[in-house]
């Protein structure tokens, strides 16, 4: 007998199919066998009237109803999601688990000296910290991998709430004894033309860095690109180039024992730290309270403080 009703069962085999297009691999996914799978998605076909995949030896092409379906089933299971948070911290969404992602050049700068303001603002919270680039955490969150993100302006996210934490700026990182730039703050002018170390290609501080400077001839360094901050910062300390560090790192003591001088920039354009949370969440108010939290421990930061 055909199933009356359309159950959440089905729309995550179907959502899982629509990501993967391969049966065995949505199907481990789902944590069901494949038969298992393909049932589910044939009685959601007849319950619906309409093909949702077009099914051959090789390949799975959904159609272009079943790809609409499972970005609405997308939706429906998130707030399914949400109704079992609520539930499981019985109506207190300060507890619980927090799956909180955040970009590389942010998070462990910023993240473990927040911790004992959340520990004694949400003591029945249990947080995971997870690094990961823009794009990971935007579609983590958007897929409901992740409650809470950590990410910087002018890279946009469509479809969230965000909220704005504080504004992060530059200063320009030389091998020391480098006299071009003297001691004093650097104008974007005084850049034009220069190549700077920067991150590879695909972390968000290497486009932010080359935006810092919009209608100045700032181009990368292409015979070298980092992995991380610390390596950059190690390859300018050799005196092989400069480069620029935001704030945030610097106040967090990343340059503790290198041999680094420092010039502010006076005129760049900062980027703008920002936390972002899926539309609807029943954890809004909590998540309004971890930015301001973030928020005081940048402040107590740039104080000396923290």
């Amino acid at each position: 007998m055909m199933n009356p009703q359309i159950t959440l069962r089905q729309l995550r085999f179907l959502l899982a199919l629509s990501e993967e297009l391969n049966f065995s691999r949505a199907a481990e996914i789902c944590h069901v066998t494949q038969p298992t799978l393909s049932a589910g998605l044939r009685e959601l076909e007849e319950r619906l009237g309409i093909q949702l995949a077009e099914r051959t030896k090789r390949s799975v092409i959904m159609t272009p109803l079943g790809a609409e379906i499972a970005e609405r089933a997308r939706a429906l299971l998130l707030a399914a999601e949400d109704i079992e948070v609520l539930a499981a911290t019985q109506g207190r969404p300060d507890r619980g688990d927090l799956r909180l992602g955040a970009i590389p050049t942010i998070g462990p700068f910023l993240i473990p000296r927040a911790l004992p303001r959340i520990r004694a603002g949400f003591p029945e919270l249990r947080l995971f910290l997870r690094e990961e680039m823009t794009e990971s955490l935007a579609e983590g969150l958007l897929a409901g991998r992740l409650d809470l993100i950590l990410f910087a302006q002018p890279f946009d996210i469509e479809g969230i709430e965000a909220l704005h934490l504080f504004d992060d700026g530059y200063h320009l990182a030389m091998p020391p004894g480098v006299s071009r730039f003297g001691g004093g703050p650097v104008s974007g002018q005084a850049l034009e033309g220069a190549r700077l170390m920067l991150l590879e290609r695909g972390h968000c501080l290497q486009r932010h860095a080359l935006k810092a400077f919009p209608d100045r001839d700032i181009e990368q360094d292409e015979s070298f690109s980092a992995t991380s901050l610390a390596t950059l910062i190690s390859m300018v300390s050799e005196g092989l180039g400069i480069t620029l560090l935001p704030d945030l790192a610097i106040h967090a003591g990343v340059l503790t024992g290198q041999e680094i001088a420092l010039s502010p920039l006076s005129d760049a354009c900062p980027r703008r730290v920002m936390l972002g949370w899926r539309p609807g969440s029943p954890r809004a108010e909590v998540f309004r309270a971890l930015g301001d939290m973030l928020r005081a421990t940048h402040e107590a930061m740039l104080a000396g403080a923290g």
